[in-house]
């Protein structure tokens, strides 16, 4: 066992024992990747604060449920994550819904971005999206969520989560047409 899974599992336990020091190592440890993870489903950075904040507090009080199945940082990325789409949920975002029938391919083949284009790009593309794009992208292309996971999270159907992804992906592809996505 390395160090600092060895570190992490104190500070877990002591964390379970409701230890503020150790409450307080836990959260500068995973603070600034949890709110940037916050970030990536809601804009605005004072509410993205307000996710991951709200997160931890469950986090902390529900510590006892832990039981090391996954990392802690996985554990916590979970949480972070209902927590900014319980919140989108209550600002009534609404997923269009689409019958089945009218649904042809929800994923037509991959496709990349050429390599001179950054993360950054990337991700503040995917960020102008309507919310309702932006967070099936977020959760099938970078959480790596299947669709059954997201239409368990969002209360859709799988089809409604391949449509707004298919949807999210060409509005995607749209606004990355300047840099001759391949």
């Amino acid at each position: 066992m390395s160090k600092t899974v060895f570190i992490n599992k104190k500070i877990v336990e002591d964390c379970k024992q409701n230890n503020a020091k150790a409450q307080m190592q836990l959260y500068d440890m995973y603070c600034q990747a949890m709110f940037a993870i916050a970030q990536r489903y809601v804009k605005d950075s004072f509410v993205a604060e307000d996710m991951m904040q709200d997160a931890f507090i469950k986090v902390f009080k529900n510590i006892q449920r832990f039981k090391g199945e996954v990392t802690i940082g996985a554990w916590i990325k979970r949480i972070v994550i209902n927590q900014c789409i319980d919140y989108l949920k209550k600002k009534r975002i609404e997923l269009v819904s689409i019958e089945e029938k009218e649904l042809t391919i929800a994923d037509d083949g991959d496709w990349t971005v050429k390599e001179e284009v950054s993360v950054n790009v990337v991700i503040s593309a995917i960020n102008s999206l309507p919310e309702k794009y932006k967070v099936v992208l977020n959760l099938y292309l970078i959480e790596g969520y299947d669709h059954q996971e997201i239409a368990k999270v969002l209360n859709i159907t799988e089809v409604n989560s391949r449509s707004q992804l298919m949807r999210g992906k060409n509005k995607l592809r749209g606004q990355l047409k300047q840099y001759n996505y391949a």
